[in-house]
């Protein structure tokens, strides 16, 4: 045999393995084997719509069993002209836990912006994951620029030790960063998916099976102790660092302006989890305590601080991953800081993170989720990150008073923790003695909590009650935080305008009447809108949509009598006030039916 043939026999000796791999590959995909790895796929009960992939997540995870799914929010295929659409990435914190709906911090954020930027449809996406960290939000982030992003916002870092592919994570891969990305990339191939699952179902056979009664904070964690200044301390600190730069040149070279917020944790009331070895957390927040009861908060705050840092149980991120961030939103341009930190620490004695802002170890309550969402909100407002104008301004203060968290909403929120806290690491037992009450708000949440009804059922059944009992207030509050979880679905809008005309809240109704037509401009909407108008005496308002029912082809258009009459009145109110005047165009409402605005002009006259 030649030189030349025995190189070509050598070298198709050596491709039928790979040959062989790839012929596996294709069947494997021709029989739909295994998981779809991609971040979105398309809505299958709504035409035209994205949302995030249930299984997006599985190539983090050695253990499919701990692998986590995130929030169901759609957006449209075809971005719309007036659409802003700002994705949202990060862990549990982001994802708004424990209150999961409206109590997160980016729908306290989607709610104000679009009451103040009327003429926008905002699309606020969270692909936030419970139990993930950096190589998931990097790997996130390279998908989500694929999708016409105006904004991106990103918080995360707590789970850098104990989330998927962390230093001390049972789903911990052995190697340095770019081995480990390339693990990730390689779990979308079927024949690695067919690997891993042979290689799970060994070690659940001849090992210890996955118990899921235990939470997923115990099930992720395999190492406990992680030294303060260890090597694996620090190999965590180098691991957010380098995934973190990679996602802010990524985000900066496509020019999408990125927002990143600092980290909170609970520093004065959480006391160390493991104190041992050299640096004693213990004492040191023992130091803290009493520091703190003398009134000196300068030194309590820098024990506390300490003591989080010496916890060798690393559930609350090092202090090291905020000054990165900070450094590297100064490096890269179009990359900005939202000192979440900050603003916690303003609202709270002595500047020291507790209790009044964090509900256990770092999940924010209902006031700390209102607060992150306002350290974003300040940045896209100094920033002037939406390039279009207010037309109406929202404060923190209304913000607080107006934004659609119901009762069971916040319950669910406690019982939550109330069950996470009983469990590793906090082994807080619940109460014996503890009654949750029997009221409409009580009952949905408990067993909202316990998952015997889902969240859309708890809001039916709330809305249902709050109207058998007359309450139109507390259903218009249920009906918005509906509509926040499903903004495309223009009927909400509709319920939540006529329950605000009902209750004489004419600012709330136009807002909501005039939504759902820019949404969905239907002669149905506009009729909407135009029933609005005239029975709250804007006449000129009211024939803005005519044409809107006109070119419906439907029966609810205006006839020329029913118009004629509207610009009398247009003209009526033009000239100087009078009982004959005033009476007249009461006279024209009550033909078109509008007592509501007939009365207006009764009323002047004292009748």
């Amino acid at each position: 045999m030649s030189k030349g043939k025995e190189i070509y026999f050598k070298a198709a000796a050596l491709a039928l393995p790979l040959v062989f791999l790839c012929f596996i590959e294709i069947l494997l995909r021709l029989f739909n084997y295994g998981f779809d790895p991609s971040l979105f796929i398309k809505d299958p009960d709504q035409e035209g719509y994205m949302m995030m992939n249930p299984t997006a997540s599985y190539k983090f995870f050695s253990n499919r069993a701990n692998a986590t799914q995130g929030n169901r929010e759609h957006f449209s295929i075809v971005k719309s002209k007036n659409t802003f659409r700002i994705f949202v990435i990060g862990e549990s914190t982001t994802a708004g836990y424990p209150y999961m709906h409206n109590g997160s911090f980016h729908r306290w954020l989607q709610y104000r912006l679009m009451h103040e930027y009327t003429g926008l449809n905002f699309e606020v996406i969270n692909v936030s994951l419970t139990a993930v960290n950096s190589y998931t939000v990097l790997d996130f982030a390279k998908q989500i620029v694929n999708y016409e992003p105006d904004l991106v916002l990103v918080y995360t870092g707590h789970n850098e030790y104990y989330g998927a592919l962390g230093i001390g994570s049972t789903s911990r891969i052995k190697g340095n960063n770019t081995w480990i990305k390339l693990v990730i990339k390689l779990r979308e191939l079927k024949l690695v998916q067919l690997a891993d699952r042979i290689i799970e179902g060994t070690s659940n056979l001849f090992g210890k099976n996955i118990d899921k009664r235990e939470n997923l904070m115990k099930r992720m964690v395999t190492k406990q102790q992680i030294a303060y200044q260890s090597d694996d301390f620090n190999r965590g600190i180098a691991q957010f660092n380098n995934n973190m730069k990679e996602l802010c040149q990524l985000l900066s070279q496509k020019h999408i302006p990125t927002i990143i917020g600092t980290l909170v944790s609970n520093e004065k009331d959480l006391k160390p989890f493991v104190s041992d070895g050299k640096f004693s957390a213990k004492n040191t927040y023992a130091t803290g305590q009493e520091k703190y009861a003398n009134g000196d908060f300068k030194a309590a705050k820098a024990n506390f601080v300490l003591a989080k840092e010496y916890d060798q149980l690393r559930f609350r991120a090092p202090e090291a991953l905020n000054q990165i961030i900070k450094k590297l939103c100064k490096q890269y341009p179009g990359i900005y800081l939202a000192d979440t930190r900050n603003l916690f620490e303003k609202n709270e004695t002595g500047g020291i993170i507790g209790k009044k802002t964090i509900l256990e170890h770092v999940h924010p309550n209902l006031l700390g989720y209102a607060l992150m969402s306002e350290s974003f909100y300040q940045q896209i407002n100094d920033r002037n990150l939406i390039p279009a104008k207010k037309q109406s301004e929202i404060s923190f203060a209304q913000l607080l008073a107006n934004m659609p968290v119901t009762k069971v909403d916040s319950l669910y929120g406690v019982y939550q923790i109330m069950m996470l806290r009983s469990g590793w690491p906090f082994n807080e037992p619940i109460n014996a003695n503890y009654n949750r009450g029997n009221s409409i708000d009580e009952q949905l949440a408990g067993a909202l909590a316990v998952d015997r009804i889902s969240w859309r059922t708890a809001m039916d059944n709330l809305y249902k009650n709050a109207m058998a009992n007359g309450d139109k207030q507390k259903a218009l509050k249920v009906t918005e935080a509906v509509l926040l979880e499903n903004p495309y679905q223009t009927s909400y809008y509709t319920y939540a305008g006529r329950l605000g005309f009902e209750l004489a809240d004419l600012q709330t109704s136009e807002f909501y009447f005039k939504k759902a037509y820019d949404i969905s401009p239907t002669p149905e909407n506009a009729n909407n809108l135009f029933l609005f108008y005239f029975k709250s005496d804007l006449p000129e308002k009211a024939l803005q949509y005519n044409d809107g029912l006109k070119h419906g082809g439907q029966q609810t258009y205006l006839d020329t009598q029913t118009e004629q009459i509207l610009k009398n009145i247009i003209k009526l109110k033009k000239e100087t006030p009078s009982n004959n005047i005033n009476e007249l165009i009461a006279s024209y409402y009550h033909q078109l039916r509008a007592d509501e605005a007939a009365a207006k002009y009764i009323n002047k006259n004292g009748r």
